[in-house]
């Protein structure tokens, strides 16, 4: 059988027949409920949450690994032409990251036990990918593997890092995996859908075959990442983190998103890879000049580039795979918009001085807005049968 005839002979509950239903309204919901949680314990709530690690964390390596899982799930199989992870399997890896969240929030109850079963979800799912990808022969795709791998580590080297004072290690790494995760799957399907959105309309101008200007991008991207991560204040980090935006700058300007316009579910995928460009940028600027805060360039590219892409993403997912039109409603432009202010004032907040709690405030109202709105906009395609 082939994936397709696997996924139709699939008789069980909806949200279990692809890997992106669970992984994407509970990664909504997580992302909407977690920001107004932690504030909530920071002005004197209930302090499970209230602490600054618990808030990298859940953004890091709960919210993002959800996306990610949703996204892999359902391509990977399209990639390697093996059967999909649905029905109990995709249940219980759901599971999986759930029991993460709830023992994240127990932390201060269950002690180290909460740790293993963090990091339990993330390495499980990086053997799924790596198993899939082997099996199915699609060697294309191993810096996929790669990815999740440090993904997963950076989990455990979060955890490790009071022990072993590894100085922010293990959200480095992990900022570094999502870097090279952004550059590569977006820098692939942004041109591609652009391409065939194009083409259908009798354009003659499409966007740029990919060439040795996107090999260089890709590879300096994730090179000034690693580098970044391991030596976070050497001036070299900075030189090739700025390099790597101006690269990545250069290579979607070939993309013509400018022709895009009228069709916001595909403009985002151009905007969200212009947030990677410019929080590389800002990045390489707060390593070599102390007029740019870190904070800045880390934002620029957690609540820009992964903020803003994860949402594209989902929304055009679902849409493609429950039997909706590839376009945006006016729910979704809302969504678009929430999320790039939230970006936006995040970002501002750092060069602010006074300003900064209410743009901090607002930044974490948009963002809530904005998973939180697709999680009731999208959340019937996707819990109920495809159209």
């Amino acid at each position: 059988m082939s994936t397709a005839q696997q996924r139709r002979a699939y008789d069980g509950p909806a949200l279990f027949s692809y890997g992106f239903r669970p992984f994407f309204f509970s990664g909504a919901i997580w992302a909407a409920l977690s920001v107004p949680l932690w504030i909530w314990s920071l002005m004197g709530g209930p302090a499970i949450a209230g602490h600054r690690d618990w808030h990298i964390h859940e953004m890091l390596f709960g919210v993002l690994p959800a996306i990610v899982a949703g996204f892999l799930t359902t391509a990977v199989p399209n990639w390697t032409g093996r059967m999909p992870v649905i029905g109990g399997k995709l249940a219980a890896l759901w599971a999986l990251w759930l029991a993460g969240r709830l023992a994240m929030l127990a932390e201060a109850f269950i002690g180290p036990v909460a740790i293993w079963i963090d990091a339990a979800f993330t390495i499980v799912f990086a053997l799924v990918i790596w198993r899939e990808v082997l099996s199915g022969k699609n060697w294309r795709n191993l810096p996929i593997c790669l990815l999740t791998s440090l993904l997963a580590g950076a989990n455990i080297a979060f955890h490790l890092d009071a022990t072993f004072e590894l100085q922010g290690l293990g959200w480095r790494m992990a900022m570094a995996a999502a870097t090279g995760m952004l550059a590569l799957i977006g820098g692939r399907i942004t041109p591609s859908f652009t391409t065939n959105w194009l083409r259908q309309r009798g354009a003659t101008l499409l966007p740029t075959p990919f060439n040795t200007l996107d090999k260089v991008a890709v590879v300096g991207a994730a090179v000034a990442a690693l580098v970044w991560t391991a030596f976070p204040t050497q001036p070299a980090a900075g030189v090739l983190l700025l390099a790597a935006g101006v690269a990545n700058l250069a290579r979607m300007s070939r993309w013509q998103g400018q022709k895009t316009t009228a069709e916001p579910l595909l403009t985002i995928l151009h905007v969200s890879y212009a947030w990677l460009a410019l929080g590389l940028v800002l990045l390489g600027a707060s390593v070599l000049t102390p007029f740019v805060p870190l904070a800045a360039g880390v934002h620029a590219l957690s609540a820009g580039a992964i903020g803003v892409t994860c949402l594209a993403v989902m929304c055009r997912a679902t849409r493609g795979h429950t039997g909706r039109p590839l376009t945006a409603d006016r729910a979704t432009v809302g969504i678009f918009v929430a999320i790039n202010l939230a970006a936006l004032m995040r970002v501002a907040a750092p060069f602010a001085g006074a300003f900064q709690p209410g743009l901090l405030v607002l930044a974490a109202l948009c963002w809530s807005l904005a998973y939180g709105g697709f999680a009731i906009a999208y959340g019937p395609m996707l819990t109920r049968p495809r159209k």
